[in-house]
């Protein structure tokens, strides 16, 4: 059987040149830590572990060399499971969430990769096959730079993804409650009835300035409001589910399915959101999937990585099933993160493209589907 030769990491970063800012603060570099997974057969896998924000990409390096590379080398490389939980719980008292499992995700996806490649299948094929052979992707931006007038700013932008081809778009807010409505009546007079409308608060509020935009939003027909909360604040989240016909989704900050298992069994949301390069990989992330489709909950996989995280997501999103199964099921889509990220798509080939009906195809080529570009990994790694 084919066993793991060699793990290497790559952390990348790059300071930008026009930061941005959000709810949480000023976006200054764009990180990720790389995993390349080399086979005692010399197939290579590729998997990301997902940086928020500024976070750098050092410590979940650290976990993977000092702690999770030394345990696996010369391991089988399809007992993804098994290896999932040795991970795991070997990390368990200093991990359970955090850099821990962005590590354990990164390596998770390369092996998926590496198990895709020596197949010749996609990973969707291996995970059971897709339920869909392409996916609706919406525009995620609207993040403020300085020297902007804003809400006039955010509907210039809105009508460039709109030309695009993108049908829907996720608007960043926490920038104080009168602010984040006048931006939002602004665009939905703009834009019209049509287009599908999404607030992301990157948990800036509390439960009575989310119950206030609630309000609002509702009358904007806003799609879903996410993070509207602190991720901490789960008893807040409950009050605010049954508020509203907008639906409340969160959760790209949980990690693992213990994590994921009070938000899915209380029904603290309408939508969750794990992010693959951050919950758990492929393998733990399908147990998710599983879990919330056991409570007939939609999931909406959140991606905000390279093109290496992206490419993956894509295989993830292929294997959602509808929640539930009827006629007009409602569909996973694609977040096509727009901001400026110069090693998502330089990083790899073939990149991801929108079609003119605003969706993007699944890949059936081997793996996750793409190939690294080595040039564009040494040049923003900081190893």
């Amino acid at each position: 059987m084919m066993k793991i030769k060699d793990i290497k990491t790559y952390p990348l970063s790059i300071d930008m040149e026009n930061p941005f800012y959000y709810g949480e603060g000023w976006i200054k570099c764009r990180s990720s830590l790389i995993v390349e997974l080399i086979t005692d057969e010399g197939i290579i896998g590729w998997g990301e572990g997902f940086c928020h924000g500024n976070q750098p990409p050092e410590p979940a390096q650290a976990v993977i060399e000092r702690a999770l590379k030394p345990v696996l080398i010369g391991r089988e490389i399809d007992d993804v499971n098994v290896l999932w939980d040795e991970m795991y719980y070997l990390t368990q008292p200093y991990g359970r969430s955090g850099v821990a499992i962005s590590a354990i995700s990164a390596i998770d996806v390369a092996l998926w990769d590496c198990l895709g490649k020596a197949a010749g299948k996609p990973v969707y094929k291996l995970m059971g096959g897709g339920y869909r052979k392409d996916v609706p992707a919406y525009a995620s931006g609207f993040f403020r730079t300085p020297g902007k007038k804003y809400p006039e700013s955010n509907v210039d932008e809105a009508l460039t993804y709109i030309s695009e081809g993108y049908n829907g778009m996720k608007v960043k807010a926490g920038f104080g409650v009168d602010e984040d409505i006048r931006t939002m009546l602004a665009l939905r007079k703009a834009l019209g009835d049509d287009v599908m409308l999404m607030v992301d608060a990157n948990c800036a509020y509390n439960v009575a300035e989310a119950r206030r935009l609630l309000k609002v939003y509702e009358d904007c027909s806003l799609h879903w409001f996410e993070e509207p909360l602190a991720p901490d604040d789960f008893e807040g989240y409950l009050e605010l589910k049954n508020l509203s016909s907008v639906y409340i989704a969160a959760c790209e900050n949980e990690f693992t399915k213990y994590g994921f298992r009070r938000w899915i069994s209380h029904r603290a949301v309408d939508i969750i959101q794990p992010d693959l390069c951050y919950a758990g990989g492929f393998t733990e992330c399908s147990k998710i999937v599983a879990m919330a489709q056991a409570w007939h909950m939609q999931v909406m996989p959140h991606a905000w990585g390279s093109g290496i995280g992206q490419a993956a997501s894509m295989q993830l999103l292929a294997v959602v099933p509808p929640t539930p199964t009827t006629f007009a099921a409602s569909e996973p889509m694609l977040e096509y993160d727009k901001s400026d990220h110069p090693f998502r798509n330089q990083l790899v080939e073939p990149v991801l493209k929108i079609n003119k009906d605003g969706r993007v195809p699944i890949s059936d080529r081997p793996g996750i589907g793409v190939e690294v570009n080595r040039e564009i990994l040494e040049r923003y790694s900081r190893s």
